[in-house]
């Protein structure tokens, strides 16, 4: 590009030089998550999502998210999420498994008044939207009910 081209007069700094910097290694507590994702060293957590008809499926959750982001993000039918994992709705309820109970948790008072609109609440029943995927929890198994809501 030429100093008096019509490229050159249109895009603003056209014609300043560019500064060359070498590539350097991103620090790990830099990187992305997808490429720390990528490492043979890095597994994400797994869940194992099984709906009423038995049908399971075994995804990975990246730490930090929810149960319920897991499930949308990978296509897992029974978990609608109306209400995008604002604790607003019921329609990310599933059953934690009695083995994952007590590692994943006890509701939280707003979330057992959203369960009261829960179909068919158990004892181990839980909003997905509110279990976050943490290391201790690779292994998960929740179950859907035979309906949301």
């Amino acid at each position: 590009m030429s100093a008096g081209s019509p490229l050159a007069d249109d895009v603003p700094f056209a014609n300043l030089p560019v500064a060359r910097q070498e590539a350097r290694p991103v620090p790990p507590d830099r990187a992305s998550r997808a490429a720390v994702a990528r490492r043979p060293e890095f597994t994400m957590p797994k869940i194992t999502y099984i709906d009423a008809q038995g049908t399971s499926r075994t995804v990975e959750g990246e730490t930090g998210s929810t149960v319920m982001e897991v499930a949308v993000r990978n296509g897992v039918p029974g978990i609608e999420a109306e209400c995008g994992g604002a604790c607003a709705c019921a329609t990310c309820h599933v059953y934690v498994d009695e083995a994952w109970a007590e590692k994943a948790g006890h509701a939280e008072p707003m979330e057992e008044d959203m369960l009261d609109f829960a179909f068919d609440v158990r004892p181990t029943s839980r909003l997905s939207c509110q279990i976050r995927v943490r290391d201790d929890l690779d292994g998960l198994v929740v179950r859907t009910p035979a309906r949301q809501g």
